[in-house]
C-alpha cells in the first residue's frame, strides 16, 4: 500500500492514508505474486499444491510432475530461495530421480499466506540467483480437525485456540506412496515408495506486545526400487530403434529431515518490531544401489519393420554407497522501525554453524561387446591389451564445520511524485562463509508508481547483484573432494514490469507483463540428469539470461479466480571463453493455465484444471572422460540434444456435501461437518508419455552414442475425499 504525508494549516503534521495495492498482494516487495493458498490445496497436482500452482507462472519452468522442484528464468533447481515463516530451509541434497522426492515440506493445510518472487528481491532475502518463496503457516481461530484420503495417500490435521486466544497449536501428519501412480510408467518395475511427515506450529501471546512461538517438523522418505525390464522404442521414422534392457538388483534410499525454530517477537510499541529466530535443522541421507543391466539395442527397415541383423547387446553396473549428513543450527535478529506509516527501516543479522559429513563410493561399469568403455581404439585384427576400467568412479571422505554469517539493512519509503503514488526500496546485504572464506555484498533495490490516470496502471523497475552461495553441491568436485578455493557464482539482474488492471464483462482482470535480464559470471558449469545437478567445480564459465513473461489474471468465470501464462525465455553460458552454448535450462517458449469453474445449475459441482505446454529443455551431452578419468565438459560444444516439448493437462473434479457458506442445521451428524468434499482426479488425462531425461547408450561397433528417452508417468484418476469438523 501506498501513503501520502501532508501538512496542515496549523502546521501540525498528520498522516493521510492513501491506498492503492496491487490485487493480491500481502506484501511491499513489488516483484511479489500472491498464491492463494486455498487454491492450492485444490489443485489436481502430483507433486504437491503450492508447488504445483507456482508452475504455472509464466517465470517457472519444470520438466518433470514427480517432483516439486522447479527453475525460474534460466536457473536450476538450487537457485530458488524458500522460507517458512522467514526461516530458511532446504530440500535433500543426494536426490537425483524426480521419483524419490516424495512430498514437498509445504503443507497446504497449515498455509495462510504465500508470496513468490521470481527474481528482483528484496535484500532481506538471501543468497540465491533466481527466486524466493516465502510461507506464512496461519494460527487456527478456534478448534478444527481437518482431511484428506485418496487413492495415494493422506493426511490429518488439527488445530485449537484458547478462548482467550493466547495459545494456538496447528497439528498436521501426512502420509504418501506413489506405487499406482508409478505403474503406469513403460517398464516392469516393483516400486515401493513411502513418504510421512509430521509438523506442528505453537503459538503462545504472553501479551499484546510479546509472543513466542514454535515449529516442529520431521520427515522420512523411504524408496524402494527393483527393476525388472522395459523396452523403449525411439530414433526416428527413416531409422527406428528398439532397446531392450533386463536388470538384475535393487536400490534403497532413504532420506530423514528434522527441522526446529523457536522464535520471539517483540513490539514495544507501534513503531518497533523485534524478532529473534533460533533455529536448528539435520538432513539424513542414504543412496544404496547396485544395479546391473543388460541391453540389446535393436535397429529396424522402416519400409517393413524387419529387424536389421546388425545389432549390438552389452551391459553395466551401477553401485552407490552414499551418505550424508548436514546439520544447521543458528540464531537471526531481525528489527523494523517505522519512523511514521509511510516508510521503514529494516535491519537483520544472521549466524549459521553448519556440520556437513559426506562419504561418497560411486562407480559405473560399462561393458559391450565384451569390451569395457572406455578403451583405446585398435586396428580389426589386433588383440586389444586394454585392461579393464570402470566409466567412472567417485569417491570422497569429507568432514567440514564451517561459519555462514550474514547482515543486510533496507529503507522502503511510500510517497507522491507529484499527483501520482510512488514507492521505492532500497537495500544491501553482506555475507561471508569461512569455508571459502569469501565475503560478498549484494545492493537491491525496487521502484514503483502508480501513475494518476485514468487507465489504472502500475510501473516497476528492479534489480541488483545477486549472489549463488555455495553450499555442499557447489563444492563438491567431480572426484569426490570438497573444493575450498570455489567462489559465489553471481548475477546482476534488471526487471521492468507493468500492470494493467481493467475491467472485461463487468468482471476485474489483470495483465501483468515483464522484462528482464541477466548477467552472469563466476558460474559453475554442471551437469543435469533428471533432477539432478552435478556441478563441474570450477568458476570457468560465464553467461546472461533474458525473456518477457506475461500472465492474464481475473475471473474468467463470475467470483472464481484463473489465469493464461505465456513467457518466451533463454539463457546461454560460456565456458572457458569457447562461445556461447545453450544452459540446460535454456527453456524458450511456454505456455501455462489454470482454471476454475463451476456449474451454474449445479453450483456444488466444481472443476479445476492445470495445463503446460513447454519446449524441450536441452540434454546437453552425454558425459565424456579425460585422461583422469573425471567427467569432461568437452563434448558440450559438440554434441547437444533437445528433449521433446513437455506437455501435460490435469483435472480436477468436485463435487461439494457440505459448503460452509450454506450448511443446514438440521443435518444431525452432519452439522458437525464445516465442509465435505468427494473428488476424482485425472493426471495426465491425455495420456501423453513426457521424457524427462536420456540414458546414454554406447554401440562399440560404431562408437555411436544413442540418447534413449526417460519417460514420464502415464494417465491416472485418483480418488480423493477431504472434510472439515469444526
Amino acid at each position: 500500500m501506498f501513503y501520502s504525508q501532508k501538512e496542515d494549516t496549523l502546521r501540525t503534521q498528520t498522516i493521510e492514508e492513501v491506498v492503492f495495492q496491487r490485487k493480491g498482494n500481502v506484501t511491499q516487495d513489488v516483484t511479489n505474486v500472491s498464491i492463494n493458498a486455498r487454491q492450492a490445496g485444490q489443485i489436481a497436482s502430483v507433486s504437491g499444491g503450492i508447488e504445483g500452482l507456482i508452475k504455472t507462472l509464466p517465470s517457472v519452468n519444470s520438466n518433470t510432475e514427480l517432483s516439486s522442484q522447479y527453475m525460474v528464468r534460466g536457473g536450476n533447481y538450487d537457485e530458488n530461495l524458500i522460507y517458512i515463516n522467514d526461516i530458511e530451509i532446504y530440500r535433500p541434497f543426494l536426490i537425483r530421480n524426480s521419483m524419490q522426492e516424495g512430498m514437498s515440506i509445504i503443507n497446504p493445510d497449515m498455509v495462510s499466506t504465500v508470496n513468490f518472487s521470481a527474481g528482483g528481491f528484496e535484500a532481506k532475502y538471501g543468497d540465491k540467483m533466481s527466486s524466493a518463496l516465502n510461507i506464512y503457516y496461519r494460527e487456527p481461530e478456534k478448534f478444527e480437525i481437518s482431511g484428506e484420503a485418496s487413492m495415494i495417500g493422506g493426511r490429518l490435521s488439527t488445530g485449537f485456540a484458547t478462548g482467550n486466544k493466547k495459545l494456538t497449536a496447528l497439528v498436521s501428519g501426512r502420509y504418501r506412496n506413489t506405487n499406482l501412480i508409478l505403474n503406469t510408467l513403460n517398464e516392469e518395475t516393483d516400486f515401493n515408495p513411502r513418504y510421512m511427515d509430521f509438523q506442528s506450529f505453537l503459538n503462545y501471546h504472553i501479551s499484546p506486545k510479546f509472543s513466542m512461538s514454535f515449529i516442529g517438523y520431521y520427515s522420512q522418505n523411504d524408496y524402494e526400487m527393483i527393476p525388472k525390464a522395459k523396452e523403449v522404442e525411439f530414433g526416428s521414422v527413416n531409422q527406428p530403434i528398439k532397446v531392450s534392457v533386463f536388470y538384475d538388483g535393487r536400490e534403497d534410499d532413504r532420506y530423514k529431515n528434522m527441522m526446529g525454530t523457536f522464535s520471539l517477537n517483540y513490539r514495544p510499541n507501534e513503531k518497533w518490531r523485534i524478532l529473534l529466530d533460533n533455529f536448528a535443522y539435520q538432513n539424513r541421507e542414504r543412496e544404496y544401489y547396485s544395479i546391473a543391466s543388460a541391453y540389446v539395442l535393436e535397429s529396424f527397415d522402416p519400409v517393413t519393420g524387419d529387424p536389421v541383423t546388425s545389432y549390438d547387446v552389452g551391459g553395466q553396473i551401477d553401485h552407490a554407497r552414499n551418505d550424508l549428513m548436514v546439520r544447521t543450527y543458528g540464531t537471526q535478529l531481525r528489527t523494523r522501525f517505522s519512523p511514521n506509516i509511510n516508510s521503514n527501516l529494516e535491519v537483520g543479522f544472521k549466524f549459521e554453524k553448519e556440520n556437513l559429513r559426506d562419504l561418497t563410493n560411486e562407480w559405473r561399469l560399462v561393458d559391450s561387446l565384451g569390451y569395457s568403455v572406455p578403451r583405446d581404439q585398435v586396428l580389426p585384427g589386433v588383440l586389444d591389451p586394454s585392461s579393464m576400467e570402470l566409466y567412472y568412479h567417485i569417491a570422497g571422505d569429507n568432514a567440514v564445520e564451517p561459519t555462514r554469517m550474514s547482515a543486510y539493512a533496507q529503507y522502503s519509503n511510500k510517497f507522491y511524485w507529484g499527483r501520482s503514488r510512488a514507492y521505492f526500496n532500497a537495500g544491501a546485504r553482506v555475507a561471508n562463509w569461512s569455508f571459502n572464506k569469501e565475503t560478498i555484498f549484494s545492493p537491491r533495490a525496487q521502484f514503483a508508481i502508480k501513475p494518476d490516470w485514468e487507465s489504472d496502471m502500475l510501473f516497476r523497475v528492479a534489480g541488483g547483484i545477486y549472489y549463488q552461495q555455495p553450499f555442499y553441491k557447489e563444492i563438491k568436485d567431480l572426484d569426490g573432494s570438497f573444493n575450498s578455493d570455489i567462489k559465489s557464482q553471481r548475477s546482476m539482474q534488471l526487471i521492468l514490469g507493468n500492470d494493467y488492471e481493467f475491467s472485461m464483462y463487468d468482471r476485474p482482470f489483470k495483465l501483468t507483463t515483464e522484462l528482464y535480464y541477466k548477467k552472469m559470471d563466476d558460474l559453475i558449469p554442471y551437469f543435469m540428469d533428471n533432477v539432478r545437478i552435478r556441478y563441474s567445480g570450477k568458476n570457468n564459465a560465464d553467461g546472461y539470461a533474458y525473456g518477457i513473461d506475461t500472465r492474464l489474471f481475473g475471473e474468467f468465470v463470475p467470483g472464481i479466480d484463473s489465469w493464461l501464462s505465456a513467457s518466451y525465455a533463454r539463457t546461454f553460458e560460456n565456458i572457458d571463453g569457447r562461445g556461447d552454448i545453450a544452459r540446460a535450462t535454456d527453456q524458450r517458449f511456454r505456455f501455462a493455465i489454470f482454471y476454475q469453474d463451476y456449474m451454474p445449475k449445479f453450483p456444488k459441482m466444481r472443476v479445476n484444471l492445470t495445463g503446460i505446454y513447454a519446449m524441450g529443455l536441452p540434454t546437453g551431452a552425454p558425459i565424456m572422460f579425460d585422461n583422469n578419468g573425471l567427467p569432461s565438459l568437452e563434448t558440450r560444444y559438440d554434441y547437444q540434444k533437445t528433449l521433446p516439448s513437455y506437455k501435460r493437462v490435469d483435472i480436477g473434479l468436485s463435487y461439494v456435501f457440505i459448503d460452509p457458506k450454506e450448511k443446514n442445521k438440521s443435518w444431525g451428524f452432519w452439522e458437525n461437518f464445516e465442509e465435505l468434499t468427494l473428488g476424482v482426479q485425472v493426471f495426465n488425462a491425455f495420456n501423453i508419455y513426457n521424457t524427462v531425461a536420456n540414458q546414454w547408450v554406447t554401440d562399440v561397433s560404431n562408437n555411436y552414442i544413442y540418447p534413449v528417452p526417460v519417460n514420464l508417468t502415464g494417465r491416472f484418476f485418483n480418488a480423493k475425499l477431504e472434510f472439515r469438523i469444526k
